[in-house]
């Protein structure tokens, strides 16, 4: 049985001289250069934080979607991972930059002081010193000359479709080693803490430094998970995020019925090794100024 030899080689039926397949290379090259800086551009090195334009694939041609007088000009451009849908929680990766967060830090630093809970009923500081033994100091954006807060809470508002009269001040917040935040909910019980104006819905965190270990942001309850084990508020269990250098992690206390989401439960693991830097935007049901 006589085999029919197939034929290899150029498939075209001609051959490319030397300068012809260099050019060819180098179109190549260029437009995967420029075509992977349009699609994966960091936001946070736009003009406009995280503003970019919609190219229709088709036509090449900008689209401009009709919006309203409060609204954007542009898409914005905010990618993220829904890390729980109980409670609701999401991963905002490079949100901020290294050099917003290294501000951060140094503004920061030297208005420190040792973190305070809010108290319940009977509760006292020396009973509860051992909750809670981060270093923090509250912040505006407008104290930050270099604007980096502006820019950071500009973003959180348009993450969570939340005016930023809604934020509370940025609580910039240092674990050194060993410390951490015992388990807790963000929300403030009336039967508790007494009656409450307003409520912490949801809560933003930017990690401004990376952990070498430890420091992770957990969630024992997630999916209703560890809640009929006698939990003591203090094992690190359940859902951790570990920090990262501008990442964000974004989580919401209640639930879109008002009520409260009891799988929000959460705390801060301790830092084994390393340092801890993060700021914490608690966002609440109703304008604070």
């Amino acid at each position: 049985m006589k085999m029919k030899r197939i034929r290899s080689g150029n498939p075209l039926g001609y051959k490319l001289s030397l300068p012809q397949v260099l050019v060819c290379c180098t179109l190549f090259f260029m437009a995967g250069f420029y075509g992977s800086n349009t699609f994966f551009q960091d936001p946070t090195e736009s003009s406009v934080e995280g503003e970019q334009s919609f190219i229709d694939p088709f036509t090449n041609e900008e689209i401009v979607f009709e919006h309203g007088e409060t609204g954007d000009g542009s898409l914005s451009s905010l990618p993220f991972q829904v890390l729980s849908w109980r409670p609701r929680a999401l991963l905002y990766p490079n949100f901020a930059s290294k050099k917003q967060c290294e501000a951060i830090i140094k503004l920061a630093r030297s208005r420190l002081e040792p973190s305070a809970l809010a108290l319940r009923k009977g509760e006292t500081r020396d009973s509860t010193k051992d909750i809670r033994t981060s270093s923090g100091t509250f912040l505006r954006a407008t104290d930050d000359h270099s604007r980096s807060l502006e820019e950071v809470e500009e973003r959180m508002a348009r993450a969570t479709m939340i005016p930023r009269a809604n934020g509370e001040a940025f609580n910039i917040l240092r674990y050194e080693l060993g410390q951490k935040y015992n388990c807790h909910y963000d929300v403030f019980d009336p039967a508790e803490y007494g009656p409450q104006k307003s409520q912490r819905m949801a809560s933003f965190l930017l990690y401004l430094s990376d952990v070498e270990e430890g420091g992770e942001t957990m969630f024992p309850f997630e999916n209703y998970q560890n809640m009929d084990i006698g939990y003591d508020y203090k094992a690190c269990i359940g859902l951790k995020v570990k920090p990262r250098q501008g990442d964000a992690l974004l989580f919401y206390s209640m639930l879109p019925n008002g009520t409260f989401d009891k799988t929000a439960l959460h705390g801060s693991c301790p830092v084994i090794q390393g340092e801890k830097w993060v700021a914490t935007k608690w966002i609440r049901d109703t304008p604070m100024f």
